[in-house]
């Protein structure tokens, strides 16, 4: 009877763990889907909104659109952050959530160019850039979150489902992508289709809301809060102090950003542009990046809680560097085929994986305590919006003007630069990765 008590227990304790990182992941579940959407419907958006007679200027204006949300992301990152180190984790996961949901709504309901002229497309544009502010603070907050609420030798496990709730989106948008191609068509998507999948996040929020109303604040905020910097000026002055750490934190990011917005959002235009692929393989193929990222990110989350995260962010960033451009030109020489990129996006997939599910933990380890919500999500918000939210743009300009398909390997290859040259920095012996964990967490 005593053994059963204890298992029943043990059951709910699980289930209710299992609860608190479903209803802290359903957000970013959210923030990926409306931007996976709008990668998806790029060309579709471009016709509606950025109309022009020269494809490749419509569907650049369309990806700037894109783009410029992501500059939004380090503002929102320093006002939604210094709000949750302030008003607690649960109260600025729900504030950035609401936000998210009117920038969605008013992409999805925007009229079209021809109706109302040069506001639908300020219209679009400002839907992104509020989905952008919402976002600066959205991963950061959540992550830090899951590690406040992680059991000791879990916390990288706990984190890594902050990515991998993005994955779910990313094939769940990947499902309705290939629903709505085989219910209407390439015509009847591209005249109203594309609005459906926004429309269907918009039905999505509300549920999200209420559960995370649920959430309760964690122990880490409330044992900091009181030490924590009162004002938004003291806030940003500790941020400043440890600039060399913000610095760095951005580089460290920079691959992880950077690789996943081109195995994602400019797969489908890479596929249909450059490959010659349809958007039926287009969509099919986000799906299997997505159950592919959806195995590494935990994977290596948990790896990473086992062995220690240095030697798998060495060991990533190295294979990240050199491969990049060897696997891109392999893809887009000779013929191609649906089975040789699968291959090729699939290698791209590991990397940021196997790279992201101790990357993050790592960087929430490394930020210090009283600020780590601001810092974590500004120094993320900043990779974003500096490099990985452009990548559709810079792979865009970079085929156009050298002609060469491999091209955005170049892109990716410094980003991977970038991100070894900090992890070395980072995890050097005794220095600001050691000291982070010696003063802060292990206590």
């Amino acid at each position: 009877m005593k053994e059963d008590l204890e298992s029943n227990s043990l059951k709910r304790s699980k289930s209710k763990e299992a609860g608190k990182i479903f209803k802290v992941a359903s957000g970013n579940f959210m923030e990926m889907y409306d931007f996976a959407v709008y990668g998806f419907y790029a060309a579709f958006i471009a016709q509606t909104f950025f109309p022009s007679d020269n494809e490749f200027t419509a569907v650049l204006k369309s990806f700037i659109a894109y783009g410029v949300g992501f500059l939004m992301r380090p503002l929102g990152a320093v006002v939604l952050g210094a709000f949750m180190d302030k008003h607690g984790r649960r109260n600025g996961l729900l504030l950035t959530l609401s936000i998210m949901a009117i920038g969605t709504f008013s992409i999805a309901v925007c009229p079209s160019y021809e109706q109302i002229g040069i506001l639908a497309p300020i219209i679009v544009v400002c839907g992104r850039l509020l989905q952008g502010f919402s976002a600066g603070a959205e991963v950061g907050g959540a992550s830090v979150y899951l590690a406040e609420i992680a059991p000791k030798g879990l916390r990288g496990f706990y984190v890594s489902w902050q990515s991998g709730s993005q994955q779910i989106a990313t094939i769940f948008a990947g499902l309705v992508g290939l629903g709505m191609y085989y219910l209407l068509g390439d015509q009847l998507t591209g005249e109203w289709g594309w609005r459906i999948p926004f429309l269907i996040g918009c039905l999505i929020i509300p549920f999200i809301v209420y559960i995370r109303r649920s959430l309760e604040e964690t122990p880490e905020f409330k044992a900091i809060g009181h030490k924590a910097p009162k004002t938004f000026k003291a806030m940003m002055s500790s941020v400043a102090q440890n600039w060399r750490i913000v610095v760095l934190a951005v580089m460290f990011v920079m691959m992880t950003t950077v690789t996943f917005y081109f195995i994602t959002a400019y797969t489908p235009r890479f596929a249909t542009r450059a490959l010659g692929l349809t958007k039926l393989d287009a969509f099919t193929l986000t799906a299997i990046i997505g159950l592919s990222n959806l195995f590494w990110l935990p994977f290596s989350g948990y790896l990473g809680d086992k062995i220690g995260r240095k030697p798998i962010i060495l060991v990533m960033t190295t294979i990240g560097l050199f491969t990049a451009y060897p696997a891109l030109s392999f893809l887009t020489s000779g013929d191609t085929s649906f089975g040789k990129i699968v291959m090729v996006e699939l290698w791209l997939s590991f990397i940021f994986g196997a790279y992201n599910g101790v990357m993050i933990v790592s960087l929430s380890e490394f930020i210090p305590k009283e600020v780590k919500a601001l810092g974590f999500s500004f120094a993320y918000s900043i990779a974003v919006a500096v490099f990985g939210g452009f990548t559709p743009v810079v792979s865009e300009i970079l085929i156009e003007n050298t002609g060469n398909p491999a091209s955005p390997a170049y892109w990716l290859t410094f980003a991977a630069f970038c991100s070894f040259i900090a992890s070395l920095i980072i995890f050097k012996k005794g220095g600001i990765y050691d000291k982070a964990r010696s003063n802060a967490w292990e206590k």
